[in-house]
């Protein structure tokens, strides 16, 4: 069950994530999973780096979403997406 909530969870955030860098349009719902799943590991450990804790759920929505805009700017700045 863990693993459909995570999933579920990994595509709201690759969505959510997708709208803020305005390529919602070239993203399926399968790179909106892996982008959000990706984007909220990294978020959590660039949060952990920086000495940022996510407290409570919303800091926690909010760290993912912010590294799955990190990783879609990265992806952008290597022409994976325009």
């Amino acid at each position: 069950m863990s693993l459909i909530v995570t999933l579920i969870i990994g595509g709201v955030i690759g969505w959510l994530a997708s709208l803020v860098m305005k390529t919602s349009g070239q993203m399926g719902i399968i790179a909106n999973v892996v982008v959000g799943i990706v984007g909220a590991a990294l978020g959590h450990w660039l949060a952990g780096a920086l000495g940022i804790v996510a407290v409570g759920s919303v800091g926690a929505w909010i760290v993912s979403i912010v590294g799955a805009v990190v990783l879609l700017a990265i992806l952008k700045a290597l022409n994976i997406y325009k």
